[in-house]
């Protein structure tokens, strides 16, 4: 199936990756100081589960991106690649080109920073994703999962899961609000995504 293509892909160390971008930086945030914060939330993982973990909101969005292995391979490789956050409108750093477990991520939409972690992957034939979590200054505390799937029909099916609380007083002020601001992003991931799979 199309997924193998991507399940042996070579990728560069992150301490390579986060040397260069040393240069770089964004409001004073530099992708490099990631590697010193830890995860604000305690349910490392929690998007693999079906349940909610206690005081965490739940977010799922599921919509069909296109049809064929091809619109599967474009849709994977603008995943994996972080070209869906950017396409959305976010300034995204990583520290490998390609998702895998312990990636950085720094993500900034205006002025606010929001520092993530991939924390697990999936790399199935016929289904490809990862989750990150979010560290430290990040307004909000919990997990994001994206994924995408090649139905036997030739569907292919993206989907956004996350477990979220707010961990700032800001975010927890705006209440409703912040969950309301989650759900838009997540159908402009799903815009982006087919925008970028489909030819």
């Amino acid at each position: 199936m199309a997924g193998a293509l991507f399940r042996d892909r070579h990728l560069p160390s992150a301490s390579t990756d986060i040397t260069r971008s040393e240069e770089r930086q964004t409001d004073g945030v530099k992708l490099a100081d990631l590697v010193r914060l830890d995860f604000n939330y305690g349910c490392i993982g929690c998007t693999k589960a079906a349940e909610v973990p206690p005081g965490y909101h739940r977010l799922l969005v599921r919509r069909q991106i296109g049809r064929g292995p091809e619109v599967f391979q474009r849709g994977v490789e603008a995943l994996m690649t972080f070209k869906v956050q950017r396409a959305t409108g976010l300034r995204t750093e990583s520290s490998t080109p390609w998702a895998e477990v312990g990636t950085l991520i720094l993500s900034r939409l205006a002025v606010l920073p929001a520092p993530c972690k991939v924390v697990w992957t999936i790399s199935e034939p016929d289904q490809i994703g990862f989750a990150y979590g979010t560290l430290q200054s990040h307004p909000e505390a919990g997990e994001e999962l994206f994924s995408i799937t090649l139905a036997p029909d030739g569907a292919v099916w993206f989907t956004v899961l996350a477990y979220s609380y707010g961990a700032t007083w800001y975010a927890r002020a705006a209440g409703p609000l912040t969950r309301l601001a989650q759900t838009a992003a997540a159908h402009a991931y799903i815009k982006s995504l087919r925008r970028l799979a489909t030819p």
